[in-house]
């Protein structure tokens, strides 16, 4: 029986961190987020693993939840090392959406793009609003617009302190670093080339929220981003909003795709599904699959069928077709041998080595230094070192180095020899590493 204290806490990540009592149950919704990572700045720990550890030592049980559990997740439980419950029905036996990807490239060839938008997605949206449903328009990139540049020369304003481009702000009227959080004026006139030729390019949530209002008169629109959800209440307004009827459309980033019950949406269209494929990371499929999937998933949960409209300039993508059909087991299946073939997570364990400095030259000859000591200890484990997708943020340049380790090494080990090895670097009189940043981030996600 419970006392006056609470029996169930409901928290975000660092709920696992409260000093508990007896525990009996830890439930992880939706366990392959990301967002479970806190992956800068430290403690640099994965919410869902703690959840588990933290069990263990109570003698609990972790029930892990998702529709689209994370590759290894679902790995452990096919393997015997987790068990698995299968629920293959929607809430109350609702049919899953009919999904259709659309070939970007012969639809401007056709003319049959307006905006962001190709007709088929605004037909979509149309219906649904028509015949008194809700269309969500997913698009994973906030602000107006992404890149500015001058037509004549091809400049493009980067952040001072960043090696970025800059994001209009219409909102604003300002150029936005998305790293550092910088703010510049957009130039009248381009610096490179003095020529009054500077416009904006491509699409935001902002813009696409401008260009969805003007396509449908007559729909009333919402929009949620970290920009819209900054203040107190704010992300449970615009929920609240959308889920009474305020509004017939709602454009949003990933924030959309989190588990969100709306009774009324019979019509999803996801923009740029270019853009979550083509992350150079080896989780890329991994993380589109799952996110076009969720945000899909919220489209006809009430009875009325549903329809997703998924805009792509390569349609011939492996990972499409199975979000088409909705086949998370297809996608396992073939993204679990791609990990085998490259030795990648749940095959081994990934620790990267990041080396910050403020000078580009000293950072390429320290992490060219320490990738050679590791390489004396772990050999062909090592892989690097590189430059990041972003090289530079808030004025430091950044190197990486990546570790494959077996998933039977001992991974204290592992942590004593690179502690040794940088203790015994750092010791060095005169050593350059001295004035460095090194942080390592294991298990990245």
């Amino acid at each position: 029986l419970c006392s006056d204290e609470p029996c169930v806490v409901i928290g975000a990540r660092s709920s696992v961190l409260l000093p508990f009592g007896p525990l009996g149950l830890v439930i992880v919704d939706e366990e392959h987020e990301t967002s479970y990572k806190q992956q800068d700045p430290a403690p640099r720990y994965n919410a869902r693993d703690t959840a588990m550890v933290l069990a263990r030592m109570h003698g609990a049980k972790t029930l892990l939840g998702s529709a689209t559990p994370s590759v290894e997740t679902y790995y452990k439980a096919t393997t015997g090392r987790f068990g698995l419950v299968e629920l293959t029905e929607r809430y109350g036996a609702a049919v899953l959406p009919e999904v259709n990807v659309v070939d970007m490239k012969r639809a401007r060839l056709r003319g049959e793009v307006k905006g962001p938008l190709s007709a088929d997605a605004s037909l979509t949206v149309a219906d649904a609003t028509a015949n008194g449903g809700q269309a969500i328009v997913f698009i994973n990139r906030r602000g107006f617009a992404p890149v500015a540049e001058c037509s004549s020369c091809g400049y493009s304003p980067k952040c001072e302190h960043c090696d970025v481009t800059l994001t209009y702000h219409k909102r604003i009227d300002r150029l936005v670093c998305h790293y550092c959080g910088s703010q510049y004026p957009l130039p009248t006139v381009c610096p490179a080339c003095k020529e009054p030729a500077i416009e904006v390019l491509g699409f935001g949530t902002e813009r696409v929220e401008d260009e969805v209002g003007a396509a449908f008169g007559g729909a009333t629109t919402l929009r949620m981003d970290l920009d819209t959800t900054r203040s107190k209440d704010s992300y449970q307004q615009i929920i609240n909003d959308f889920s009474g009827r305020k509004a017939d459309i709602l454009i949003g980033t990933q924030m959309v795709t989190k588990g969100l019950d709306f009774a009324g949406v019979s019509a999803v269209v996801i923009l740029s599904a270019d853009a979550l494929l083509n992350v150079p990371d080896f989780r890329a499929s991994e993380r589109a699959f799952n996110m076009m999937e969720q945000v899909a998933g919220r489209a006809g949960r009430r009875g009325t069928p549903g329809h997703v409209i998924i805009q792509s300039y390569q349609p011939a993508h492996p990972v499409l077709p199975y979000v088409a059909s909705h086949d998370y087991l297809g996608f396992y299946s073939y993204e679990i041998e791609e990990r085998r073939k490259f030795l990648y997570p749940p095959f081994t364990r990934i620790i990267y080595i990041y080396i910050k400095h403020r000078d580009p030259r000293e950072v390429d000859s320290i992490a060219v230094a320490y990738t050679h000591a590791l390489r004396q200890l772990f050999g062909n484990r090592v892989y690097g070192p590189e430059e990041p997708h972003v090289g530079r943020i808030q004025q430091l340049y950044i190197r990486k180095i990546m570790l494959k380790i077996e998933t039977e090494a001992s991974m204290t080990k592992v942590r004593t020899i690179l502690r040794d090895l940088y203790e015994r670097m750092h010791s060095v009189p005169g050593s350059p590493i001295r004035s460095a940043q090194i942080y390592y981030d294991v298990d990245p996600m």
